[in-house]
């Protein structure tokens, strides 16, 4: 007889359909869960040790009346996204008992993988921190690398600005940056942050976007020759600002746009004319795109982790009770660095 264990999991109780979501638009709950795969399945149950906590997660607890580029969630149903796994029972010739896997999966304490190909993924480097395929060596890391080199294209003594830059991608790209030769320029919203970018990502500079009156102003003074790379995670006013600072001929990668998530009417932006006026290029990008060099990708970044290229700061909560208030967090900018959550550490 297969073990029967309890299993807390994180569901959604209700669509939000604007404004900042609350812990109650969230509930932990307890349920049942066997862990033996089905008969003759090729399906995996999966530990969960860790699971990321992202952005783009407010836009699945909307209900889309046109689908989305990511399904919607749906209320009674358990939270999903990338995490860090143990294989506890397998049916697929891929994966065995014990394996370490990342991947996409829920907000639980275990969960059945029914595809486990293309979904889970075998961890190449245990030597690191596991909680690094959340973000450096997973998800994050792969956008940001995607984003910047495929997406972005620098050029040694490039112009760089990165906009919520001690993020979970901003603080990848902006070391990215760095290693490429460009000079690069972060915003954040904390001083704290802004500290962070430059004593330990290695920025050339960065600002405090809170304390400045004048976005535009304060990346004229970052910028005095203007900016030829704008890696944008944010939208908003802070893509308005960068607009009239661009070089001639620009690139314009927009990644995300935090501060755009929970607003009944999104801001406009007013200074698209420059799209023009300076021949810039904007375009857009999901990681998916490049899930096809995911495995160059890890083992690049695996050795600049380990030469100190590279460093990454990670900001983890304790357990599945914690997890909807570390979501919400991000919207405020509570989180120093890549937020997620620890819900066993093996």
């Amino acid at each position: 007889m297969a073990a029967v264990v309890t299993n807390r999991r994180v569901i959604l109780k209700r669509y939000v359909q604007t404004g900042l979501p609350s812990e109650d638009d969230m509930e932990v709950v307890t349920a049942k869960t066997t862990l033996a795969v089905p008969a003759g399945s090729e399906a995996v149950i999966v530990k969960n040790l860790y699971v990321s906590c992202d952005p783009y997660m407010r836009g699945r607890m909307t209900r889309h009346e046109m689908p989305s580029y990511v399904p919607d969630y749906v209320p009674g149903e358990v939270i999903t996204n990338c995490g860090v796994m143990k294989v506890v029972s397998s049916g697929h010739p891929d994966f065995k008992d014990g394996d370490l896997v990342w991947g996409v999966t829920g907000w639980e304490e275990y969960t059945l993988v029914n595809n486990p190909k293309p979904y889970l993924h075998k961890i190449n480097y245990p030597e690191f921190p596991l909680s690094y395929y959340t973000g450096v060596l997973g998800i994050a890391g792969l956008t940001a690398y995607g984003g910047f080199f495929e997406v972005s294209k620098p050029k040694k003594g490039d112009y760089v600005f990165v906009s919520a830059a001690s993020g979970a991608v901003g603080q990848i790209v902006g070391q990215l940056a760095k290693i490429t030769g460009c000079y690069v320029v972060g915003s954040a919203g904390s001083d704290e942050k802004v500290n962070l970018l430059k004593t330990k990502f290695g920025f050339h500079d960065a600002f405090n976007y809170k304390k400045e009156l004048d976005l535009e102003g304060a990346l004229k003074r970052c910028f005095p020759e203007g900016i030829d790379i704008y890696f944008d995670n944010v939208g908003g006013a802070m893509l308005d600002a960068v607009l009239p600072n661009m070089c001639k001929g620009g690139q314009i990668t927009t990644c995300g746009m935090i501060s755009q998530y929970n607003l009944e009417l999104p801001d406009g932006v007013r200074n698209l004319f420059y799209l023009v006026a300076n021949s810039l290029r904007m375009e857009g990008f999901l990681v998916s795109n490049y899930i096809a060099i995911y495995h160059r990708y890890e083992k690049e970044m695996a050795g600049y982790l380990r030469e100190g290229k590279v460093v990454y700061v990670e900001d983890i909560v304790e357990g599945l009770e914690a997890a909807p208030s570390a979501l919400i967090g991000l919207f405020t900018g509570r989180n120093v660095g890549k937020q997620l959550v620890a819900i066993a550490r093996e």
